[in-house]
């Protein structure tokens, strides 16, 4: 087996290891009890010390299933986009999520303010769900040979730098514009990236 198979098959586990934590936590949060992470690792049947990897504490972990609600799967995204145009289903990602932060605010800066606290340096493994990457490379599975691997990396990065709850609080609190002001800005910003990638694809 290939080193890119290997990889290929060890982030998929690694995936979901994280939803099955996620999906357990979010039906233990629904019947209104405190946690912790033993009870979640007793529910889940998967080691503390395995979900530790992933959510270093309770807060991050029930902060994170609480926003996941809200949230829609990767495979739901890509079936309302799949039948667009790249550049319009890369948008159209990107305002999911952009609607996304700004419909739930209090709950994303609640979220990021507990995970800025975290110390990161020595965490092998991502703590965020990385659901916009995660999008956006589905969206991009036909065109990644053609766009070639340091374009579609950077478009990933550049592309997810956009949407989300940084990019509508970088435009709100150091900008100053409004959530409809946000949004377009960044709509602007990245639809003259995708133009321009894709004119020269």
């Amino acid at each position: 087996m290939s080193n890119i198979s290997l990889e290929t098959g060890r982030s998929n586990q690694k995936q979901k290891t994280r939803r099955k934590i996620l999906d357990t936590t979010k039906e233990l949060l629904q019947q209104g009890k405190s946690l912790t992470l033993e009870d979640v690792a007793k529910a889940s049947n998967i080691s503390r010390a395995t979900i530790y990897r992933y959510f270093s504490n309770i807060d991050i972990l029930c902060s994170e299933a609480g926003l996941d609600i809200y949230t829609h799967s990767t495979e739901s995204i890509f079936q309302n986009t799949k039948d667009l145009p790249i550049i319009e289903r890369i948008l159209y990602i990107q305002n999911y999520f952009n609607d996304l932060a700004i419909n739930n605010e209090p709950a994303f800066r609640k979220y990021l303010s507990i995970y800025l606290k975290e110390d990161v340096s020595n965490k092998k493994e991502s703590l965020r769900g990385s659901r916009r990457t995660a999008s956006l490379k589905l969206a991009l599975i036909p065109y990644k040979n053609e766009l070639g691997s340091d374009v579609y990396n950077h478009l990933i990065t550049v592309a997810t730098s956009l949407m989300g709850i940084e990019a509508i609080i970088a435009c709100k609190d150091v900008c100053n514009l409004t959530n409809e002001e946000a949004k377009k800005s960044l709509a602007w910003g990245l639809n003259n990236i995708l133009e321009s990638i894709f004119k020269k694809a």
